[in-house]
């Protein structure tokens, strides 16, 4: 059972190997998801491209890409396409360097030492996963008794217990960051 503690030289993470082996699978699934990062399109405006600024940004249709990128103007597409044009670059490279710290980090059978910057980089690809495993299985405030009812041998039964460990993974990690 995975253990976060708070030591002389930073943050201890104890994880069994099956559980690094669970936050190793899906930092790799979150980095699929969130794709490489963009080549800069020659005929953009070249400041506009080494500023993050893209000239493209649209909502994502899938659901969980669109919950990592929520609209910030929900009454407002225009002002929504803009704020996303001027941040989307910047927020995917920062979820695809938190994931990158996680796998840089995690340690199979091992303790994982953070500092309190990959603390915090683990902090934010675990609440990605979360978000993204969560809204596939379309996790409600009910979700514990739909859980309680289902069957063991229901495939999505070991995806809610993920989640549910996820959850505990990042509250730890809180606790003993702040």
């Amino acid at each position: 059972m995975s253990e976060v503690k708070r030591v002389r030289r930073g943050i201890r993470l104890r994880l069994d190997p099956e559980e690094a082996a669970l936050v190793r699978m899906m930092a790799e699934q979150l980095l699929a998801l969130l794709g490489e990062p963009d080549e800069p399109d020659r005929s953009a405006d070249p400041l506009a491209a080494a500023l993050g600024i893209s000239e493209h940004a649209e909502k994502p249709d899938d659901p969980v890409l669109a919950r990592l990128f929520p609209d910030a103007y929900a009454e407002d597409a225009g002002a929504a396409r803009e704020f996303r044009r001027y941040t989307e670059m910047g927020l995917r490279d920062g979820k695809r360097e938190a994931a990158g710290i996680v796998l840089a980090t995690v340690r199979s059978g091992e303790d994982v030492m953070l500092d309190k910057e990959q603390a915090q980089a683990w902090l934010r690809a675990l609440n990605d996963v979360r978000l993204a495993l969560g809204t596939r299985l379309d996790i409600t405030e009910e979700w514990y008794e739909e859980v309680a009812e289902l069957d063991r041998d229901d495939p999505r039964f070991a995806m809610y217990a993920a989640y549910d460990w996820l959850t505990m993974l990042q509250e730890q990690l809180v606790q003993a960051l702040f």
